[in-house]
């Protein structure tokens, strides 16, 4: 696993052993971060990275030119690979790593340019944690398909494999 464009391009990241934590495939954050930037959603932008497992996502968003990320995780193995991953690439000073459950830390209402969503499969809180975004746009990864309330405008949607990716920005 590796960051695959800005200014740590080519750098490897850490990932825990075993298949608890499923990193994003390249081509699916490739396709994220191409349209995100073709929406002028990268640079300088607030990101909210739940469920990060290795941070993968939030740290590709720094690389490429994220001002800040928030990353949620409430597994101390993948708060450990994060944190781990944010010093080698020395983004601490952009980055805030916290072990909470994801609707928890939505609850607080905190605004966000963009919020990366890629929960375990299977996962079933979908209408309480989309209830609680509080952001311009959310990328969600996810084995289903998720249904977004009429004021998202979805931007992209596309099937990778098992993987569905929707991008869907709002005016707030």
């Amino acid at each position: 696993m590796r960051v695959i464009a800005g200014v740590a391009k080519g750098r490897k990241l850490v990932a825990p052993i075993g298949d608890h934590i499923r990193p994003t495939k390249d081509r699916v954050k490739e396709a994220i971060f191409n349209s995100l930037h073709s929406y002028g959603l990268v640079n300088d932008k607030s990101f909210l990275d739940l469920f990060s497992g290795t941070g993968s996502l939030g740290i590709e968003a720094l690389s490429r030119g994220a001002n800040s990320v928030v990353f949620i995780d409430n597994h101390e193995e993948a708060i450990d690979c994060i944190t781990v991953n944010v010093e080698k690439l020395n983004y601490g000073s952009s980055s805030k790593i916290l072990k909470t459950d994801a609707l928890n830390f939505l609850k607080k209402k905190e605004y966000f340019d963009v919020v990366l969503i890629d929960p375990p499969y299977k996962y079933e809180h979908w209408g309480a944690l989309l209830e609680h975004i509080n952001a311009h746009a959310i990328v969600i990864e996810s084995s289903e398909n998720v249904t977004l309330e009429s004021d998202w405008q979805i931007i992209k949607s596309q099937k990778y494999g098992q993987t569905n990716l929707l991008i869907a920005t709002q005016q707030i």
